[in-house]
């Protein structure tokens, strides 16, 4: 288990979403390019390492947070492991357009970012790519703020936190 700092809002995934995730996105991710642009304690973002992702960038605006991720990806060994410190939104904003195969989206409960960050995630996903998302509620109905170009494929719920896993809609099937 790696230190996690102590910080508001940090709610690291429990392990039984993170093995129903990666059942989900299947076990290998060779080759795969992730983002985790919410990143707090890192643990997805690691795990995709773990399962061989040739790239993972982790983006966490704390700090004290970014450093521990710093200290575990050195402990770790992870050299597919990047972390930068800075808002999510802004280090998102900098990125080319379909960049990442995997997507992990795990804002603050509190913060009302989904829909934000869901629009982000469909300009940096690739066709086909996968974006997962963590909230405190169920991203259907039509009030719900998933873009055209994701499709919620799995839904499951674990106490207080629905997860999703949409998919980029690759060009030609439906996309907007």
């Amino acid at each position: 288990m790696l230190p996690v700092p102590d910080a508001q809002g940090l709610r690291p995934t429990p392990d039984r979403v993170r093995e129903t995730l990666f059942n989900w996105l299947g076990q290998d991710l060779t080759g795969m390019e992730c983002l985790d642009l919410f990143a707090g304690s890192g643990a997805l973002g690691f795990e995709a390492a773990s399962r061989g992702a040739a790239a993972v960038t982790l983006v966490e605006s704390n700090a004290r947070v970014a450093k521990q991720l710093r200290d575990n990806q050195y402990r770790l060994d992870a050299c597919a492991v990047r972390v930068v410190q800075g808002d999510a939104f802004a280090v998102a904003a900098q990125m080319p357009d379909a960049s990442f195969d995997v997507i992990f989206l795990d804002p603050p409960f509190a913060e009302d970012w989904i829909g934000p960050a869901l629009e982000h995630a469909a300009r940096l996903s690739r066709p086909g790519g996968a974006v997962y998302v963590e909230t405190d509620h169920a991203l259907t109905g039509a009030d719900a703020p998933v873009p055209a170009s994701l499709e919620i494929v799995r839904h499951a719920r674990a106490g207080a936190v629905h997860f999703h896993l949409l998919q980029h809609r690759s060009p030609g099937n439906g996309a907007a």
